[in-house]
């Protein structure tokens, strides 16, 4: 019976996740094993999935601890969605690099706050990993948690389990890209990879048709690019679109924050890059989230069994029902993408059947493309580094070289601003000398 843990199971995505796996055709038992740190949440998502069980007529099971031990043992797949002290240090996070000229909008991969994340997240991330090793060595991990780049290559060096990261960035931006070109999903024609968040789509066509003119021909419209700002803006420069939201994506490169008026021009409201953004609203988006968790485990609230567009489900039929099919996921690269870092973690397209997940070869993206995924690269690798070596140095210099940071920042102000973080997150982090 297919037993798969779900780490993190508070998280709003196990709501996706479990009404996806329970439409697996012909998966139609197996158990949910479920763990979270707050009892409460805990209880809220064991209803839930209770109640997605129900719905689904199947002869699946459901149980749950903050035991994570327990839940672990002989699990096929865990699912990693946790989130390490994020409430308790959004403010901070946000409002000491305000005081230092750095805006963020989300702050959860790059940047201080995706630095910070990191360094919180790791250690916690790696305790589970070794218990996963010795509890169920067979599993594959599914990771959700961010900053996605970081925790996958932390877990890969960590530990010969297999892992794989997973966004619904590719998904929604090939979507998104058939709407601004007018034209059918089912006949667009793409090709993408780079890292996560800062995946190229390289190539765009109908019927043979390249659609980057018919793209490009709409630049010079006003309300056109407002749709989203910072990618459209983009594209005329640098000749790709990339796979995550502007607001997101307006964090990663030196270019749209580092001034008032350029964030004014660029940055609209909400995930169009509206600085403060997540810090201002994830608060009320975790206590609504509960909330209507509350009312559909009590009956107040209608839930379907809908298909989402995540692919932990996909991954699991194809791997247990032996049905390939191809996703977008975050693997080690070792040469996928020949001028991006062997060591490093690239998003490429991935085969996955009864043989597990097998990433496919891109080859070389564009050089400037290339250039601005390294860049975030060298981040991700000292702070991982600075996390498995336990050396705060090794911290500092990745936010040196974080490019929103840099274009705003000295060594120096980047140091302090380092340093106050430090010491206001300190009870979150771990205690190194």
């Amino acid at each position: 019976m297919t037993r798969i843990a779900i780490v993190g199971s508070g998280s709003m995505f196990t709501q996706y996740l479990a009404s996806d796996i329970l439409q697996i055709a012909g998966l139609d038992n197996g158990i949910f094993a479920l763990i979270d740190v707050d009892s409460r949440r805990l209880e809220l998502s064991l209803k839930l999935v209770r109640r997605l069980i129900e719905l689904s007529g199947k002869n699946w099971t459901v149980e749950a601890s903050t035991n994570r031990r327990e839940m672990l043992k002989g699990s096929r797949f865990v699912i990693n969605q946790i989130e390490v002290a994020g409430l308790s240090t959004v403010r901070n996070e946000f409002e000491i690099p305000l005081r230092y000229g750095v805006k963020q909008c989300i702050g959860d991969t790059l940047g201080p706050g995706g630095l910070f994340k990191t360094l919180r997240t790791l250690p916690v991330w790696l305790e589970i990993v070794r218990d996963i090793e010795e509890l169920c060595p067979n599993a594959t991990i599914l990771n959700y948690t961010n900053p996605m780049s970081a925790v996958t290559l932390a877990t890969s060096r960590a530990t010969t389990v297999p892992v794989i990261g997973l966004c619904h960035s590719i998904q929604h931006s090939s979507q998104q890209l058939a709407k601004y070109l007018d034209v059918p999903y089912e006949k667009l024609h793409w090709r993408c990879a780079g890292i996560n968040h800062m995946s190229w789509f390289t190539e765009l066509s109908v019927e043979g048709q390249d659609q980057y003119p018919a793209l490009m021909a709409r630049m010079n419209e006003p309300d056109y690019v407002a749709k989203d700002p910072v990618r459209l803006d983009f594209v005329k420069h640098f000749g790709a679109f990339v796979s995550e939201s502007s607001g997101h994506f307006s964090e990663y490169i030196p270019y749209y924050r580092k001034r008032q008026d350029l964030i004014d021009k660029h940055c609209a409201s909400g995930y169009n890059g509206a600085t403060g953004f997540y810090a201002n609203e994830w608060p009320t988006w975790r206590r609504e989230t509960d909330e209507t968790i509350e009312r559909i485990v009590s009956g107040e609230e209608e839930i379907k069994l809908e298909q989402s567009d995540e692919y932990a489900a996909i991954i699991i039929d194809s791997i247990v029902n032996e049905k390939p099919n191809v996703i977008y996921g975050n693997v080690p690269n070792r040469g996928l993408i020949e001028n991006l870092s062997f060591e490093g973690i690239v998003e490429v397209a991935c085969l996955v059947d009864r043989n597990g997940i097998q990433p496919t070869r891109f080859g070389r993206l564009p050089e400037h493309l290339a250039a601005l995924c390294r860049t975030n690269m060298s981040f991700f690798e000292l702070a991982v580094e600075a996390v498995m070596e336990q050396d705060r140095e090794k911290a500092l210099y990745a936010l040196y070289m974080d490019p929103l940071s840099a274009a705003v920042c000295s060594p120096a102000e980047i140091k302090s601003m380092f340093e106050e973080i430090w010491e206001a997150d300190a009870p979150y982090l771990p205690n190194w000398k």
